[in-house]
């Protein structure tokens, strides 16, 4: 769970309802309804494999739901990812196109960058979209929060909705070599029902944009 107020993820629980952000204090109630079955793992030892400034590598030797003895991968992620989806008063939005590493592929997506663990999603986010765009926002409102890759990883993922748009000149970090394309957020959502944007934090926000607007509640 993440808190509405600045994006941060609760993580201090004061009793089985109330939460707290660890960042602005702020305390929220949730309900528990959602059924939840105890642990079945069991973890006798575990050793880092790989570390760097970025992310951790640990092996795990565990017993399996089954009783079975195995091994697990958990890459642990130093910071948070940290998407903004800006849409301006037009209807538009912004796509950035650029070459991801790991996929060999180029891809569109939203503005997206990493904050350190800890400190505020939302600086990050108004960091981000002026780096990538050139692009400030006069409202900022916390979109999503998602876990990206939740059978290896623990990557915590925080978008935020950016309204009141303004352009001025990007700042891009020498590690980026990137495309602006601003196109109506319904072509963005057609993209993405296209399998052109498949970006996994892009993906959500604009399904989310799509879901709220057919029920009118944008």
């Amino acid at each position: 769970m993440f808190c509405p107020k600045c994006g941060s993820p609760l993580i201090k629980k004061i009793t089985s309802l109330l939460w707290q952000c660890a960042l602005c204090k702020h305390q929220w109630e949730f309900s528990s309804s959602l059924p939840q079955d105890a642990n079945p793992w069991q973890t006798l030892s575990q050793k880092v494999i790989y570390d760097n400034p970025w992310i951790h590598v640990e092996e795990h030797s565990v017993i399996h739901p089954d009783g079975n003895q195995g091994i697990y991968g958990v890459v642990h992620y130093k910071h948070y990812a940290i998407g903004i989806l800006p849409v301006d008063d037009e209807g538009f939005t912004y796509l950035v196109g650029q070459y991801r590493y790991p996929l060999k592929r180029y891809s569109w997506e939203i503005p997206e960058g990493g904050g350190k663990v800890g400190e505020s999603p939302l600086l990050h986010a108004k960091r981000e979209l002026k780096e990538e765009t050139g692009l400030v926002a006069e409202e900022w409102q916390p979109w999503l929060s998602m876990h990206l890759s939740n059978s290896v990883s623990d990557e915590w993922g925080i978008v935020f909705l950016a309204r009141g748009l303004k352009q001025e000149h990007p700042q891009p970090e020498g590690s980026e070599r990137l495309r602006l394309w601003r196109l109506p957020i319904e072509k963005a959502i057609e993209m993405v029902l296209c399998h052109q944007i498949t970006d996994s934090l892009s993906v959500a926000a604009l399904l989310k944009w799509a879901y709220l607007q057919s029920r009118g509640l944008l």
